[in-house]
């Protein structure tokens, strides 16, 4: 880290934040104090500036005209390219993770011009993905099978510069046999959950690249205890 304290930023919560997803805030608050990590969060609605000086940048769901206002105002903004260009993690969910490519579907599947961080462009498919997806993380991000929760309708195609981050085992994600996508300290997901309190593992990848270390362990037998049971419950259906 470039200072004394981890600073976690959640961005446009106003217009972001469907289906419990700043519970993602919440866990990476817990497991950096569980470690005695010092820390700052930042809530940044979406008619003030975006921080360039922060570790993690997240950004939830949303519905279509809050998806395309959020992405109009972060391009505008400039914030969250300066923080990509400075290497902070950024972790984008559903809509989120849609306004990170170079375009996605607005209200009538019409295109809507993406901030272009991740090489992905999404649209609008035929049939809604509604329920539990599960996926097997690729194997250079060293991160257990993952669970979560999908509702969108969109279809996002991967660019050379992109790669997925998962292969799915159960549900839609993009549409094409996997779910998410990765490139550097970026990552994009369908997945609510929220994601990163289902996925302690996950939590920690953003972690440890944001603090640029391994990290002690904690005590993870009642998160464990949840995603052993979501996978179950899914799995053996």
């Amino acid at each position: 880290m470039s200072s004394d304290r981890l600073k976690i930023v959640w961005i446009y919560p106003d217009l972001l934040s469907t289906y419990g997803d700043q519970g993602n805030t919440i866990i990476l608050e817990r497991r950096t104090a569980l470690r005695g990590i010092p820390y700052e969060t930042v809530q940044v609605r979406s008619d003030e500036p975006v921080p360039v000086d922060g570790h993690i940048y997240l950004l939830g769901g949303g519905e279509d005209r809050p998806q395309i206002l959020a992405a109009q105002r972060l391009r505008n903004d400039g914030g969250l390219y300066r923080a990509a260009e400075r290497g902070a993690v950024i972790f984008a969910v559903c809509a989120g993770y849609q306004l990170l490519g170079t375009q996605f579907g607005g209200e009538e599947g019409q295109p809507v011009q993406g901030l272009g961080l991740l090489d992905i462009s999404s649209g609008r498919g035929e049939q809604r993905a509604v329920g539990e997806i599960v996926g097997d993380v690729a194997p250079e991000l060293n991160v257990p099978r993952i669970t979560g929760f999908e509702n969108h309708q969109g279809v996002t195609r991967l660019g050379p510069n992109a790669r997925p981050l998962a292969r799915v085992v159960h549900g839609v994600g993009n549409g094409d046999g996997y779910e998410g996508a990765y490139a550097g300290r970026i990552i994009g997901t369908y997945m609510h959950g929220p994601a990163l309190v289902r996925n302690p593992g996950l939590a920690d990848l953003l972690l440890r690249w944001a603090i640029g270390r391994d990290l002690p362990p904690i005590d993870d037998s009642w998160a464990g205890r949840l995603r052993e049971e979501r996978l179950n419950a899914v799995l053996s259906s």
